[in-house]
Protein backbone atom coordinates (compact mmCIF):
# COMPACT_ATOMS: atom_id res chain seq x y z
CA UNK A 1 0.00 0.00 0.00
CA UNK A 2 1.06 3.55 -0.67
CA UNK A 3 1.03 4.41 3.04
CA UNK A 4 3.98 2.08 3.53
CA UNK A 5 5.91 3.80 0.74
CA UNK A 6 5.56 7.45 1.78
CA UNK A 7 8.84 9.05 2.91
CA UNK A 8 6.76 11.28 5.23
CA UNK A 9 3.53 10.04 6.88
CA UNK A 10 1.61 13.19 5.98
CA UNK A 11 -1.43 13.35 3.70
CA UNK A 12 -2.92 16.58 2.39
CA UNK A 13 -6.65 16.88 3.06
CA UNK A 14 -8.63 17.52 -0.16
CA UNK A 15 -9.78 21.08 0.77
CA UNK A 16 -12.65 21.36 -1.72
CA UNK A 17 -14.21 24.69 -2.53
CA UNK A 18 -11.18 26.80 -3.42
CA UNK A 19 -8.05 26.04 -1.37
CA UNK A 20 -7.24 22.87 -3.34
CA UNK A 21 -4.93 23.60 -6.29
CA UNK A 22 -2.62 21.51 -8.48
CA UNK A 23 0.36 23.46 -7.08
CA UNK A 24 -0.54 22.57 -3.51
CA UNK A 25 -1.18 18.91 -4.32
CA UNK A 26 2.08 18.59 -6.22
CA UNK A 27 4.11 20.41 -3.56
CA UNK A 28 3.02 18.02 -0.82
CA UNK A 29 3.73 14.94 -2.95
CA UNK A 30 7.11 16.30 -4.07
CA UNK A 31 8.05 16.82 -0.41
CA UNK A 32 7.41 13.15 0.39
CA UNK A 33 3.81 13.23 1.56
CA UNK A 34 0.67 12.34 -0.40
CA UNK A 35 -1.04 15.27 -2.05
CA UNK A 36 -4.77 15.10 -2.64
CA UNK A 37 -6.75 16.98 -5.26
CA UNK A 38 -10.34 17.88 -4.36
CA UNK A 39 -12.93 16.90 -6.96
CA UNK A 40 -15.85 18.30 -4.96
CA UNK A 41 -17.80 21.11 -6.72
CA UNK A 42 -15.91 20.53 -9.97
CA UNK A 43 -17.27 19.18 -13.23
CA UNK A 44 -15.51 16.15 -14.65
CA UNK A 45 -13.96 18.36 -17.33
CA UNK A 46 -12.61 20.78 -14.73
CA UNK A 47 -11.21 17.86 -12.75
CA UNK A 48 -9.51 16.54 -15.88
CA UNK A 49 -7.82 19.91 -16.39
CA UNK A 50 -6.60 20.01 -12.79
CA UNK A 51 -5.32 16.45 -13.02
CA UNK A 52 -3.35 17.34 -16.14
CA UNK A 53 -1.90 20.40 -14.39
CA UNK A 54 -0.95 18.34 -11.34
CA UNK A 55 0.70 15.60 -13.38
CA UNK A 56 2.72 18.27 -15.18
CA UNK A 57 4.09 19.39 -11.80
CA UNK A 58 4.87 16.01 -10.22
CA UNK A 59 5.37 12.40 -11.17
CA UNK A 60 4.89 11.26 -7.59
CA UNK A 61 1.64 9.57 -6.50
CA UNK A 62 -1.41 11.72 -5.80
CA UNK A 63 -4.94 11.12 -4.64
CA UNK A 64 -8.35 12.47 -5.67
CA UNK A 65 -11.32 12.88 -3.34
CA UNK A 66 -14.96 12.50 -4.44
CA UNK A 67 -18.23 13.39 -2.72
CA UNK A 68 -20.68 10.48 -2.50
CA UNK A 69 -24.12 11.79 -3.58
CA UNK A 70 -26.87 12.09 -1.01
CA UNK A 71 -30.63 12.46 -1.39
CA UNK A 72 -32.85 15.45 -2.22
CA UNK A 73 -34.45 17.48 0.57
CA UNK A 74 -38.13 18.47 0.63
CA UNK A 75 -38.43 21.84 -1.20
CA UNK A 76 -40.52 23.39 1.57
CA UNK A 77 -37.73 22.76 4.09
CA UNK A 78 -35.25 24.67 1.97
CA UNK A 79 -37.77 27.41 1.18
CA UNK A 80 -38.38 28.13 4.86
CA UNK A 81 -34.69 28.62 5.52
CA UNK A 82 -34.13 30.63 2.34
CA UNK A 83 -36.91 33.05 3.29
CA UNK A 84 -34.99 33.94 6.43
CA UNK A 85 -31.95 34.98 4.38
CA UNK A 86 -33.64 37.81 2.46
CA UNK A 87 -32.10 40.49 4.66
CA UNK A 88 -28.64 38.96 4.20
CA UNK A 89 -29.05 39.11 0.43
CA UNK A 90 -30.12 42.76 0.60
CA UNK A 91 -27.22 43.62 2.89
CA UNK A 92 -24.56 42.25 0.54
CA UNK A 93 -26.38 43.26 -2.67
CA UNK A 94 -26.50 39.77 -4.14
CA UNK A 95 -29.43 37.52 -4.97
CA UNK A 96 -30.05 34.22 -3.25
CA UNK A 97 -29.14 31.24 -5.38
CA UNK A 98 -31.63 28.74 -6.75
CA UNK A 99 -31.86 25.65 -4.54
CA UNK A 100 -31.20 22.46 -6.47
CA UNK A 101 -30.12 18.92 -5.86
CA UNK A 102 -27.34 17.43 -7.97
CA UNK A 103 -24.88 14.56 -7.66
CA UNK A 104 -21.65 16.55 -8.18
CA UNK A 105 -21.04 14.94 -11.59
CA UNK A 106 -20.60 11.58 -9.87
CA UNK A 107 -20.61 9.16 -12.82
CA UNK A 108 -18.50 11.26 -15.20
CA UNK A 109 -15.87 11.70 -12.48
CA UNK A 110 -15.77 7.97 -11.84
CA UNK A 111 -15.39 7.42 -15.58
CA UNK A 112 -12.52 9.91 -15.68
CA UNK A 113 -10.72 8.22 -12.79
CA UNK A 114 -10.94 4.83 -14.48
CA UNK A 115 -9.64 6.32 -17.73
CA UNK A 116 -6.91 8.32 -15.95
CA UNK A 117 -6.11 6.38 -12.76
CA UNK A 118 -4.46 7.91 -9.72
CA UNK A 119 -2.80 6.19 -6.79
CA UNK A 120 -5.70 6.74 -4.38
CA UNK A 121 -9.35 7.66 -4.74
CA UNK A 122 -10.96 8.67 -1.46
CA UNK A 123 -14.62 9.25 -0.66
CA UNK A 124 -16.44 11.65 1.65
CA UNK A 125 -20.13 11.76 2.71
CA UNK A 126 -20.57 8.03 2.39
CA UNK A 127 -19.21 4.76 1.12
CA UNK A 128 -19.45 3.87 -2.56
CA UNK A 129 -21.03 0.60 -3.61
CA UNK A 130 -18.74 -2.47 -3.80
CA UNK A 131 -18.91 -2.48 -7.60
CA UNK A 132 -17.53 1.10 -7.69
CA UNK A 133 -14.68 0.06 -5.42
CA UNK A 134 -13.98 -3.01 -7.57
CA UNK A 135 -13.93 -0.83 -10.68
CA UNK A 136 -11.29 1.44 -9.18
CA UNK A 137 -9.29 -1.53 -7.93
CA UNK A 138 -9.38 -2.84 -11.49
CA UNK A 139 -7.36 0.15 -12.72
CA UNK A 140 -4.88 -0.05 -9.85
CA UNK A 141 -6.23 2.65 -7.53
CA UNK A 142 -6.47 2.22 -3.80
CA UNK A 143 -9.81 3.19 -2.28
CA UNK A 144 -10.02 5.12 0.99
CA UNK A 145 -13.26 5.99 2.75
CA UNK A 146 -13.61 8.78 5.32
CA UNK A 147 -15.43 7.72 8.49
CA UNK A 148 -16.62 9.46 11.64
CA UNK A 149 -17.94 6.46 13.59
CA UNK A 150 -17.13 2.84 14.30
CA UNK A 151 -20.12 1.46 12.38
CA UNK A 152 -19.17 3.48 9.29
CA UNK A 153 -15.69 1.96 9.48
CA UNK A 154 -17.06 -1.59 9.59
CA UNK A 155 -19.37 -0.86 6.65
CA UNK A 156 -16.57 0.65 4.53
CA UNK A 157 -14.21 -2.25 5.11
CA UNK A 158 -17.00 -4.67 4.28
CA UNK A 159 -17.51 -2.86 0.97
CA UNK A 160 -13.83 -3.29 0.08
CA UNK A 161 -12.07 -0.12 1.28
CA UNK A 162 -8.27 -0.48 1.47
CA UNK A 163 -7.81 2.17 4.16
CA UNK A 164 -9.93 4.55 6.22
CA UNK A 165 -9.55 8.26 6.85
CA UNK A 166 -10.67 8.60 10.47
CA UNK A 167 -12.13 12.08 10.96
CA UNK A 168 -12.36 13.40 14.50
CA UNK A 169 -14.81 16.07 15.56
CA UNK A 170 -11.94 18.60 15.72
CA UNK A 171 -11.64 18.65 11.92
CA UNK A 172 -12.39 21.73 9.87
CA UNK A 173 -14.80 21.75 6.96
CA UNK A 174 -17.64 19.33 6.39
CA UNK A 175 -18.23 16.34 8.61
CA UNK A 176 -17.76 13.25 6.48
CA UNK A 177 -20.57 11.28 8.15
CA UNK A 178 -22.43 8.86 5.89
CA UNK A 179 -25.71 10.38 7.13
CA UNK A 180 -25.92 13.96 8.39
CA UNK A 181 -27.94 13.46 11.57
CA UNK A 182 -30.21 16.47 12.33
CA UNK A 183 -29.63 15.95 16.05
CA UNK A 184 -25.84 16.18 15.73
CA UNK A 185 -24.38 19.64 16.24
CA UNK A 186 -21.17 19.26 18.21
CA UNK A 187 -21.12 15.86 19.88
CA UNK A 188 -18.98 14.02 17.35
CA UNK A 189 -16.23 11.72 18.59
CA UNK A 190 -12.80 13.25 19.17
CA UNK A 191 -9.92 11.94 17.07
CA UNK A 192 -7.94 9.98 19.67
CA UNK A 193 -11.06 8.24 20.97
CA UNK A 194 -12.25 7.49 17.45
CA UNK A 195 -8.87 6.09 16.40
CA UNK A 196 -8.94 3.63 19.27
CA UNK A 197 -12.50 2.56 18.51
CA UNK A 198 -11.91 2.11 14.79
CA UNK A 199 -8.58 0.35 15.28
CA UNK A 200 -10.34 -2.13 17.58
CA UNK A 201 -13.13 -2.70 15.04
CA UNK A 202 -11.22 -3.13 11.74
CA UNK A 203 -7.82 -4.24 10.55
CA UNK A 204 -7.07 -1.91 7.63
CA UNK A 205 -4.59 1.00 7.74
CA UNK A 206 -5.91 4.24 9.22
CA UNK A 207 -5.21 7.86 8.31
CA UNK A 208 -6.02 10.24 11.16
CA UNK A 209 -7.46 13.70 10.58
CA UNK A 210 -8.85 16.46 12.77
CA UNK A 211 -7.08 19.23 14.67
CA UNK A 212 -3.56 18.15 13.66
CA UNK A 213 -1.31 21.16 13.03
CA UNK A 214 2.14 20.27 14.38
CA UNK A 215 4.60 17.40 14.35
CA UNK A 216 3.61 16.64 17.94
CA UNK A 217 0.07 16.10 16.71
CA UNK A 218 1.29 13.84 13.92
CA UNK A 219 3.35 11.85 16.42
CA UNK A 220 0.35 11.48 18.71
CA UNK A 221 -1.84 9.86 16.07
CA UNK A 222 0.98 7.62 14.87
CA UNK A 223 1.42 6.43 18.44
CA UNK A 224 -2.33 5.79 18.61
CA UNK A 225 -2.18 3.44 15.65
CA UNK A 226 -2.57 5.59 12.54
CA UNK A 227 -0.34 4.94 9.54
CA UNK A 228 -0.35 8.63 8.59
CA UNK A 229 -1.86 11.98 9.52
CA UNK A 230 -4.07 13.99 7.17
CA UNK A 231 -3.78 17.76 7.56
CA UNK A 232 -5.94 20.40 5.90
CA UNK A 233 -6.20 23.60 7.90
CA UNK A 234 -2.43 23.50 8.49
CA UNK A 235 -1.94 24.10 4.72
CA UNK A 236 -4.51 26.89 4.24
CA UNK A 237 -1.96 29.68 4.68
CA UNK A 238 0.58 28.18 2.26
CA UNK A 239 1.14 30.31 -0.86
CA UNK A 240 0.24 27.38 -3.12
CA UNK A 241 -3.24 27.11 -1.60
CA UNK A 242 -6.16 28.87 -3.26
CA UNK A 243 -7.39 30.19 0.09
CA UNK A 244 -9.02 33.61 -0.36
CA UNK A 245 -7.76 36.57 1.73
CA UNK A 246 -10.69 36.69 4.18
CA UNK A 247 -10.25 32.97 4.86
CA UNK A 248 -6.51 33.37 5.41
CA UNK A 249 -7.23 36.22 7.81
CA UNK A 250 -9.68 34.09 9.80
CA UNK A 251 -7.33 31.11 10.00
CA UNK A 252 -4.58 33.36 11.37
CA UNK A 253 -6.91 34.79 14.02
CA UNK A 254 -7.66 33.49 17.51
CA UNK A 255 -11.43 33.38 16.93
CA UNK A 256 -12.77 29.95 17.96
CA UNK A 257 -14.57 27.50 15.68
CA UNK A 258 -18.06 26.04 15.83
CA UNK A 259 -20.20 23.52 13.97
CA UNK A 260 -22.87 24.80 11.60
CA UNK A 261 -25.19 23.93 8.71
CA UNK A 262 -25.93 27.57 7.99
CA UNK A 263 -23.81 27.89 4.84
CA UNK A 264 -24.38 24.59 3.03
CA UNK A 265 -27.05 22.55 4.78
CA UNK A 266 -24.44 20.02 5.90
CA UNK A 267 -22.66 20.01 9.25
CA UNK A 268 -19.23 21.64 9.05
CA UNK A 269 -16.72 23.32 11.33
CA UNK A 270 -15.59 26.87 10.67
CA UNK A 271 -14.31 29.99 12.38
CA UNK A 272 -17.22 31.73 14.04
CA UNK A 273 -18.69 34.82 12.43
CA UNK A 274 -22.00 36.63 12.45
CA UNK A 275 -23.72 34.48 9.81
CA UNK A 276 -22.72 31.28 11.61
CA UNK A 277 -23.90 32.59 14.98
CA UNK A 278 -27.22 33.97 13.73
CA UNK A 279 -28.36 31.22 11.36
CA UNK A 280 -27.02 27.91 12.70
CA UNK A 281 -30.07 27.19 14.86
CA UNK A 282 -32.43 27.56 11.89
CA UNK A 283 -30.43 25.72 9.23
CA UNK A 284 -31.87 22.32 8.25
CA UNK A 285 -30.11 19.27 6.82
CA UNK A 286 -30.38 20.15 3.13
CA UNK A 287 -27.19 19.61 1.15
CA UNK A 288 -26.39 20.64 -1.53
CA UNK A 289 -29.56 22.74 -1.88
CA UNK A 290 -28.57 25.31 0.75
CA UNK A 291 -25.03 25.36 -0.60
CA UNK A 292 -26.49 26.67 -3.87
CA UNK A 293 -28.80 29.11 -2.06
CA UNK A 294 -25.97 30.83 -0.18
CA UNK A 295 -23.30 30.59 -2.88
CA UNK A 296 -23.96 34.08 -4.37
CA UNK A 297 -23.91 35.67 -0.91
CA UNK A 298 -20.60 34.04 -0.07
CA UNK A 299 -19.08 34.97 -3.41
CA UNK A 300 -20.05 38.62 -2.99
CA UNK A 301 -18.76 38.65 0.59
CA UNK A 302 -15.40 37.19 -0.42
CA UNK A 303 -15.02 39.85 -3.10
CA UNK A 304 -15.89 42.58 -0.58
CA UNK A 305 -13.63 41.18 2.14
CA UNK A 306 -16.60 40.67 4.47
CA UNK A 307 -15.71 37.94 6.97
CA UNK A 308 -19.23 37.84 8.40
CA UNK A 309 -20.86 36.19 5.37
CA UNK A 310 -18.17 33.68 4.36
CA UNK A 311 -17.84 30.03 5.32
CA UNK A 312 -14.43 30.09 7.04
CA UNK A 313 -13.79 26.35 7.28
CA UNK A 314 -11.05 25.54 9.78
CA UNK A 315 -10.19 22.96 12.41
CA UNK A 316 -9.91 23.59 16.13
CA UNK A 317 -6.13 24.13 15.98
CA UNK A 318 -6.27 26.70 13.17
CA UNK A 319 -4.24 29.30 15.07
CA UNK A 320 -1.20 27.01 14.66
CA UNK A 321 -1.30 27.12 10.84
CA UNK A 322 1.94 28.54 9.41
CA UNK A 323 2.44 30.84 6.45
CA UNK A 324 5.21 28.91 4.68
CA UNK A 325 5.47 27.07 1.35
CA UNK A 326 3.79 23.67 1.41
CA UNK A 327 6.92 21.65 0.72
CA UNK A 328 8.75 23.47 3.48
CA UNK A 329 5.85 22.82 5.85
CA UNK A 330 5.98 19.09 5.14
CA UNK A 331 9.69 19.13 6.00
CA UNK A 332 9.10 21.08 9.21
CA UNK A 333 6.34 18.71 10.26
CA UNK A 334 8.52 15.67 9.52
CA UNK A 335 11.32 17.01 11.74
CA UNK A 336 8.88 17.92 14.51
CA UNK A 337 7.32 14.46 14.31
CA UNK A 338 10.68 12.71 14.63
CA UNK A 339 11.63 14.90 17.58
CA UNK A 340 8.31 14.26 19.33
CA UNK A 341 8.54 10.50 18.85
CA UNK A 342 12.16 10.46 20.04
CA UNK A 343 11.25 12.46 23.15
CA UNK A 344 8.29 10.20 23.90
CA UNK A 345 10.44 7.08 23.54
CA UNK A 346 13.05 8.56 25.87
CA UNK A 347 10.40 9.29 28.50
CA UNK A 348 9.09 5.73 28.30
CA UNK A 349 12.59 4.35 28.87
CA UNK A 350 13.23 6.32 32.04
CA UNK A 351 13.52 4.09 35.10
Amino acid sequence: MILGELPVPIVLAPLAGGPSTPRLTAAVSEAGGLGFLAAGYLTADALRTRLDETHALTRRPIGVNLFVPGRPTAPETVARYSAGLADEAARVGAPLGEPRFEDDDWRPKLDLLTETPVAVVSFTFGCPAPDVIERLHGVGSEVWVTVTREDEAVHAVGAGADALVVQGAEAGGHRAAFVDDPGDRADGIGLLSLLQLVRHAVGVPLVATGGIATGAGVAAVLAAGASAAQLGTAFLRCPEAGTVPVHRQAVASSVPTAMTRAFTGRLARGVRNRFLDEHSDDAPVAYPEIHHVTAPLRKAARAAGDLDLVNLWAGQAHTLAREVPAGELVGILAKETDAALTAATARLRRP
